[in-house]
């Protein structure tokens, strides 16, 4: 399971032009899903989403997690972040997992984000999303569990 993370000032996801998750300060998450992944993987990646500690202390040093600040957490699925880029020109999906597993994490993961976190937004599993951000600093890190 992959996870890129960016610290937001905001961000929200639209389907069809409609907003379907939105945030103000915080934790935008691009969630990748691969077919050697379970219930296991998606605890662990979430527990380095919300621990992670990408926000700024009283020094201003990253030393505060998305728990230390209250931020919000918009979860945004993202099955290309599995793709192998390795070889060719073209990107290989076949670590990537089905839709139904995929469905299933995702849905998974953001369940457990509500009983964690107090404002977790998402965006919608399989659709075509229009995802927007303003990336604070910019912080950006890819999360590998």
């Amino acid at each position: 399971m992959k996870g890129l993370i960016q610290r937001v000032s905001s961000a929200s996801v639209a389907v069809a032009g409609d907003i379907v998750g939105e945030i103000d300060a915080g934790i935008l998450l691009l969630l990748g899903v691969e077919s050697t992944d379970g219930r296991a993987s998606a605890d662990k990646l979430l527990h380095k989403v919300v621990n992670y500690r990408i926000f700024a202390d009283a020094e201003g040093r990253m030393n505060r997690s998305l728990l230390d600040c209250g931020g919000g957490l918009l979860v945004v699925s993202q099955f290309t972040l599995v793709a192998d880029t390795a070889k060719g020109m073209r990107p290989g999906f076949s670590a990537g997992a089905s839709p139904q597993l995929g469905r299933e994490l995702y849905e998974y993961f953001v369940a457990q984000a509500v009983t964690k976190l107090p404002r977790v937004e998402c965006g919608q599993f399989g659709a075509d999303m229009q995802v927007s951000l303003v990336n604070d600093g910019p912080v950006t890190f890819l999360l590998q569990v």
